[in-house]
């Protein structure tokens, strides 16, 4: 079947509605504060991975000054077990913590949505198969069958992540599978398979664009959950080696100078203030692109 081209007028309308809507979605995001304070957060820490991990020019592997020195104008943060700077290891640590994982959650997502998808979509013995292997996995603790898989793998920060990604992706896939059942009975996918539209066209077209806003909100306050289980399998020595610069493995460290506080104390409070940031931005996603969130909230207030 043809299709008729788009008219100027259409594309011009079609925009100025995009327009519209992002509008509207930013003078929502705008009223939560607490997004905005997870904001400058994630700001504070991104300009922290690209410039002071520049400026503040000490290495964070040199071993060359006196060990256990506490906060000082010289060594802010004071330094470690063998003398190094806490302060330079902290702020490189976010070039390790973040980026694997908003990797991680990137891939958990893409994969977990593809297959709650096809589940939803085609059913039948292939969406049976794949949502009793998520069930599968879902039956056990996160974080127990994250250290199974990741001491099966061997330590390093990768294999931390591929275990991860085995964890997570079933939390998508559930999300997704139960988003494409309700949207494949709308009238407007009924519409186009009337029209004669094909089940991939349709699923692509019309389903996965209306569940993207579900899997959004999923996936930002994952991100904190992500950095907190890869720090944790870094603290059992299941995640990054050292001499790596991780907040994981600082806090395991302090844990075994208890005395010298300072190694533990402000690498997690990193851990802490990601983790918070992306809940903040996370509950913001939810209250505007969930409707029944959000009708719920402003009830309450």
């Amino acid at each position: 079947m043809n299709e008729k081209p788009v008219s100027p007028e259409t594309q011009a309308a079609t925009k100025k509605k995009g327009r519209g809507r992002f509008s509207s979605f930013m003078r929502s995001f705008l009223k939560h504060k607490l997004a905005l304070v997870g904001v400058a957060i994630l700001i504070f820490w991104i300009f922290d991975a690209l410039v002071l991990t520049q400026l503040y020019g000490i290495d964070p592997l040199a071993q060359s000054f006196t060990p256990h020195t506490p906060p000082s104008p010289q060594h802010p943060f004071g330094t470690d077990e063998v003398g190094r700077d806490v302060l330079a290891r902290t702020i490189h640590g976010v070039k390790t913590s973040l980026p694997l994982a908003l990797m991680l959650v990137v891939c958990a997502a893409i994969i977990g949505t593809t297959l709650g998808a096809v589940a939803g979509y085609f059913g039948k013995i292939v969406g049976e198969t794949i949502m009793r292997l998520a069930d599968l996995v879902l039956a056990f603790p996160t974080i127990i069958l994250a250290m199974i898989v990741a001491a099966a793998l061997g330590p390093g920060l990768m294999n931390a992540v591929l275990a991860m990604l085995v964890v997570t992706w079933p939390q998508y896939a559930r999300v997704s599978r139960s988003m494409v059942l309700s949207a494949s009975r709308s009238e407007y996918v009924l519409s186009a398979r009337l029209l004669g539209a094909s089940s991939g066209k349709v699923l692509l077209r019309d389903i996965l664009p209306n569940i993207v806003s579900g899997v959004l909100v999923l996936a930002t306050m994952d991100v904190g959950s992500a950095v907190l289980l890869l720090s944790g399998l870094s603290f059992l020595g299941l995640g990054a080696l050292p001499p790596t610069p991780d907040w994981g493995l600082s806090v395991s460290t302090g844990v075994q100078f208890f005395s010298s506080w300072w190694i533990a104390v402000f690498a997690g409070l990193a851990i802490f203030t990601v983790v918070m940031a992306f809940n903040f931005i996370g509950d913001a996603l939810r209250d505007i692109l969930d409707p029944q969130t959000s009708g719920t909230s402003e009830e309450g207030h």
